[in-house]
This record gives structure tokens, sequence and C-alpha cells, in this order.
């Protein structure tokens, strides 16, 4: 499992941030421009995350961005990192991605995660308000999808006769996410592709990964483990730029932890980036890679080895569009001369 071969080890990861004083449409319209711009940069894959209740994103439906995006593109993978399995029926989610398929074949990719991508009251919601443990009923839930994907049901179960319509003769490329060990170790033991959050977790995440090739059981013979990674990252030649991404990101990771769902305020990214206290104390938490394209494609090519992955993917939240845009490309220019 590789993708395109022609395309470069790099994927893009987009919340589809909307942008402080935007509105949703002006978001998705961005996000498409975003697609178009690494696709011709020589990206793999784009994705879209899936997170509820937020008026600072707009990817609550991560399946029709990915539709839109598919017809808006030609031959960059398209796809859902992640569809969050516990909120929806596994028989929905192969329908639709099957239509998918039928809609641009050999182009969608679908990852799966166990967590709610919300706060728990709308978990609640979207769950109808079920009483259950998502992490109990997750290796079920991606059997079943499995099984409508085209794996089948066994003799006697009572969803042997079901099929998840249309009927494609492909099924998406599937991972599995993680953000802690359990994500790599499911893969591993399914003989399913992984992807792990650095962005999330960067101090397990070199290990789960190594891990994963280390436990990996084909499901099919022959099959090989594909693993990928996703690191806060980004690329200017700029330092001012790069120094208001990571105020930016320093915001919103504080506004995540209050519980504030709101775009953030250009002039409070301004503040907190101009402030002396900030430029003298940039601790690097090993979290994000920012600097210079060059540099940062070196670092992420090491990380990639280091982790040994086939792929990083690249997660760039920022309130400057323009600027996401011109990382993504100097990123590609600089890893071509790099590997």
């Amino acid at each position: 499992m590789s993708g395109n071969e022609e395309s470069l080890p790099l994927a893009v990861l987009d919340f589809v941030g909307i942008e402080f004083g935007e509105d949703a449409a002006a978001s998705i319209a961005g996000a498409v421009q975003i697609a178009r711009a690494v696709e011709a940069a020589g990206y793999r894959r784009y994705w879209v995350s899936e997170h509820h209740n937020m008026r600072s994103l707009a990817c609550s439906s991560p399946e029709l961005l990915t539709a839109h995006v598919g017809a808006l593109t030609s031959r960059i993978r398209v796809g859902a990192a992640g569809i969050m399995l516990p909120n929806h029926a596994a028989l929905k989610v192969a329908e639709t991605f099957r239509t998918l398929l039928a809609m641009y074949p050999g182009r969608v990719d679908l990852a799966l995660g166990r967590a709610p991508g919300t706060d728990p009251l709308t978990a609640h919601v979207l769950r109808r308000g079920m009483v259950t443990d998502p992490a109990a009923e997750f290796p079920a839930q991606v059997g079943e999808l499995l099984a409508f994907l085209g794996d089948g049901f066994p003799a006697g179960h009572p969803y042997e006769p079901l099929l998840a319509a249309p009927i494609v003769g492909e099924r998406p490329e599937l991972f599995v996410l993680g953000s802690s060990s359990y994500g790599p170790r499911f893969a591993a033991v399914n003989g399913m592709s992984a992807v792990f959050a650095h962005h999330m977790s960067p101090d397990i995440a070199f290990e789960a990964l190594r891990d994963y090739r280390r436990r990996f059981e084909p499901r099919t013979e022959g099959a090989q483990p594909y693993s990928a990674m996703s690191v806060l990252a980004f690329a200017s030649e700029d330092p001012e730029a790069v120094i208001d991404f990571e105020a930016a990101w320093t915001l919103t990771r504080h506004n995540i932890r209050r519980g504030i769902r709101e775009p953030l305020r250009p002039e409070e990214v301004r503040q907190l980036a101009q402030s002396e206290e900030f430029r003298s104390d940039r601790k690097d938490d090993g979290r994000m890679v920012t600097g210079e394209p060059k540099a940062v494609a070196e670092q992420l090519l090491e990380m990639k080895q280091a982790a040994q992955v086939d792929e990083i993917v690249v997660v760039t939240p920022s309130l400057d569009r323009d600027r996401r845009r011109a990382s993504y490309v100097a990123l590609a220019e600089a890893w071509r001369r790099a590997a």
C-alpha cells in the first residue's frame, strides 16, 4: 500500500479552520485552494479531520468535504483522517466510502479513529444517547466495517444477507488512527496501516510506530506494514511568519485546554508573537517543526527515518491561509532537494 509512486511521501491533514471574520463557505473554499496547491506541489494525500461543536472549524462532515475536494482535484488522494467510528454506523460508513470510490476510483482514503472528536455532551448526542464504551466497541465496529467493505460476514451471521451499496471493485485505502499505543497496536495485530498523531503525543510517537512494525501480522498473504506520522510543521524564509505560527499554535492549545472554540483573533496572535517574554522563551517541546524550508524538510526526513514510517502527514493549523499554502509548497520543494 503506497499511494501514487510518483508523488512525494507527504500528506496534509487539514482541520478546515475558519479564520476570524470569515464564514464557513469561505473556509471550505480555502480548503479547496489548499488541496489544489498541495496536489500541484506533489503531495500524495489531502485529508480532513472530524470535529464537532466548534465555531473555529468547518470539518464536522469530512465525507462531504472529501467529495467536494475530490471533485475539484484530479490526482491527489482524498479522504478523512479520520472518521470517528463510534459516532457512525459501520454500514453507513461503508456505503459512503463506496460511493466516494464510485466517484473517484483509486483516490479515496479512510482513516478510522475511536475518539469522539468532540466534547462528551456532543458525543452523547451523536451516539443517540447510547451509554456505551467506545474503546471497548471499536474492534467489533472495525470488524463490521471490513465485512461490509468486502471481507464478508461468516455463514449464519445476522448481517450476512446485507450489502453496502453501491458495489465497487475496490475498497478505500484504510488506516487506523492513534495518539496512544492502542492505535498502532490495533493496526499491527489486525494487519492494517497505521497513522500516529505525533502532534498530539510526541513523547511516545517514535517508539509506538517502531513497535507497530515489530508487531505487524499480515491479514493477507504478502501484506506489508505501512505507516504514517502526522507532524505539526511550518516552513518559511520569513522568521516573523515562523514566530506568528508558533504563537498561533500556542494560543490554540491554550484555548483548547480552556474549552474555547472560537477562531483566533489576529491581534491576540500579534500581541503574543511580539511580546519579549514569548520571543525569549520559545521552548521546544518536541511538538513543532518550524523554521526555514530546508531545515524543516531535513528534520522531517530524520523523523520519518527514526519512526520507520512510509509517509509524513503535515499539520499546519494557522490563522493565515496564504502562509499555510506557501509553507506546504516550500516544504515540498525543500523535501525534493533534501531527499
